[in-house]
């Protein structure tokens, strides 16, 4: 079984919280019992979250080693230049290592996107613009740091695609089953 889910801000991607008092968790979703996160999403982060109760495929789909792209729609603070979109897309020095080179582009804000809660810091002087950012490694908090360490701070964080497995207008905290075959084979 895999199935998508697009987790809210907010949210952590396990099913129980011990801590005082709890934060709300994939517990809350209406998910079989059986399944869980194939890789994780920060709290703050939002987006698509693979979950299966199959191991094999969890592996499949979170080694580093099958090469399955993750791709992250990110509002920035500040406007990117060609430089700082050169030195994301090259790979950027991190405090654990150099990152593997990125696709990084610009683009507009998403018109599907829907409302964050709570919404986004808004600066009046300070400009803010989206990139997508698509990778092939996933360290803790790696995407946020990469944007901070090239200037541009990221302000929201979106997870639209894993692989050939997208978003495809499924609304926060709502989740999908997704068909056997886009993942059985020689896919990964």
């Amino acid at each position: 079984m895999l199935i998508a889910l697009n987790k809210p801000y907010g949210v952590l991607s396990q099913f129980t919280d011990r801590t005082q008092p709890p934060k709300p968790t994939l517990a809350g979703f209406g998910l079989p019992t059986e399944v869980y996160a194939a890789g994780r999403l920060d709290h703050d982060s939002e987006g698509l979250l693979l979950l299966t109760d199959d191991g094999t495929l969890a592996h499949r789909l979170t080694d580093p080693r099958h090469k399955q792209a993750k791709t992250y729609l990110v509002q920035v603070e500040g406007e990117p230049s060609a430089e700082q979109l050169r030195q994301l897309s090259e790979g950027v020095n991190l405090n654990d290592g150099p990152t593997l080179p990125a696709q990084a582009r610009a683009v507009e804000a998403p018109q599907w996107l829907w409302p964050r809660d709570p919404p986004v810091r808004f600066r009046k002087t300070v400009p803010d613009a989206w990139l997508e950012l698509s990778l092939r490694e996933g360290r803790n908090r790696q995407v946020r740091r990469m944007t901070a360490a090239v200037g541009l701070p990221t302000l929201r964080l979106i997870r639209v695609a894993i692989g050939p497995h997208r978003l495809d207008g499924l609304a926060p905290g709502q989740w999908r089953a997704l068909a056997e075959q886009r993942h059985s084979g020689s896919a990964f």
